[in-house]
């Protein structure tokens, strides 16, 4: 059982949460060109995994930038550089708040009567008790991600720390992400633990009509079929088709959100996953028309665990996973600090009614030492699609559907 409220010691920086916070326009287009830049990075390097995909490079971003608040020298650089932050720390970091603030807290929706959309976003620290963290750290953390540090002993007890943090998220989700943290991922050489966790609900503008759901053939990428719940809506949506795909938005109701179909033509999927960069997002988003779509979409339901301990050195971080190299003394007055792991899991469920997706990051810290046009989709083969706010061009999550 997690451990009672009381075997944990906040450790507070005397620093509040700077809300509300105004950030210029420029640094929130430099940060969310570079979050959608590392987002595709990140989706290139796992896209290898079997089966389904689901993950919220946000929810990554957002741990990593906690976590790169306590790197310095050459470890900082090689972070900043896998990120896409291209921000100087001091703006960075109330750049990542103001965006957090503003995804939350968006303007009014077009029509009153829609149903509110939820979006919840918490972050944490986990670290282990008598580790002299350094208090410039902590105050970057308190005043930009609201990230009080509560103190466990993973020398002493690991278990006990991995189900407390676990149950820390499962709370922040709803109880949809459970068991970020398995058995054997938090030892005795744990120091710290950052975690994010994010929370998406919203039903759609247009909900697709329950009784118009029929079973239809899903066409894997070997040629099987198999039959799944097909949904079916018949509106105005954006669109847009190209060499090699289509694609629609659909609106979620009461914001500024929406999901981004990627459909790539039957026999194509392997060469359109490989080439999807942020320039060819970028000019299938600008190509998006309003007609009037004709679209059958399965209902599908999953979740989705990764290690990212293999992608993320890939990408230009292996100092900071280097045991011999890694540079946190911004983080703690203790040298030896490392990341061991970045552990991450997704769940979505899209029905006709709408979207519910959640997912949660942990970074563990380790130390070995001290109109007018008209169209049909029919989404009947495996397909990407990413949930985004559609004024900021954030994206919160992507996936990948080879079987529904």
């Amino acid at each position: 059982m997690p451990p009672a409220s009381g075997d944990i010691i906040p450790v507070r920086s005397n620093k509040p949460y700077r809300t509300p916070i105004s950030i210029p326009e420029a640094d929130l287009q430099s940060l969310v060109e570079g979050n959608t830049a590392f987002a595709l990075d990140l989706y290139q390097h796992i896209r290898g995994e079997e089966g389904n995909l689901f993950f919220s490079p946000y929810s990554i971003s957002l741990a990593l930038a906690m976590t790169y608040a306590g790197a310095a020298g050459s470890t900082a650089e090689a972070m900043a550089k896998t990120l896409h932050f291209t921000l100087p720390p001091e703006r960075l970091h109330p750049a990542l708040n103001g965006l957090s603030q503003r995804l939350t807290t968006p303007g009014a929706p077009a029509n009153p009567e829609e149903p509110p959309f939820e979006l919840h976003i918490a972050n944490a620290l986990w670290g282990q008790k008598g580790e002299p963290f350094r208090s410039a750290f902590l105050d970057v953390l308190a005043e930009n991600y609201a990230a009080g540090m509560q103190t466990l002993d993973f020398h002493s007890d690991p278990e006990r720390a991995r189900q407390r943090i676990n149950a820390w998220v499962a709370e922040q989700t709803r109880e949809k992400i459970r068991d970020l943290l398995q058995k054997g991922d938090i030892t005795r050489q744990t120091r710290l633990v950052l975690t994010n966790a994010i929370y998406f609900k919203a039903a759609w503008r247009y909900p697709f009509k329950v009784e118009e759901t029929r079973e239809g053939d899903f066409i894997l990428l070997n040629g099987q079929k198999v039959r799944v719940p097909m949904m079916h809506l018949n509106r105005e949506l954006a669109y847009a088709e190209g060499e090699g795909y289509q694609a629609a938005a659909l609106p979620y109701a009461g914001g500024d959100y929406e999901m981004v179909l990627l459909v790539p033509n039957a026999g194509q999927f392997a060469s359109f996953e490989q080439n999807l960069s942020l320039q060819r997002l970028n000019e299938i988003l600008e190509r998006l028309t309003p007609v009037h779509l004709d679209l059958t979409l399965p209902r599908f339901r999953y979740e989705a665990r990764l290690s990212l301990k293999e992608a993320l050195p890939k990408m230009g971080m292996e100092i900071a996973f280097d045991p011999e190299r890694a540079d946190f003394t911004a983080m703690s007055e203790m040298p030896g600090l490392y990341i061991g792991n970045v552990l991450h899991k997704g769940f979505v469920a899209v029905d006709e009614a709408g979207t519910e997706a959640a997912a949660a990051t942990a970074v563990i810290m380790e130390r070995t030492s001290l109109p007018a046009q008209s169209a049909t989709l029919r989404v009947d083969r495996p397909f990407i699609f990413l949930i985004r706010d559609h004024q900021s061009g954030s994206i919160l999550f992507i996936g990948r559907v080879l079987q529904p």
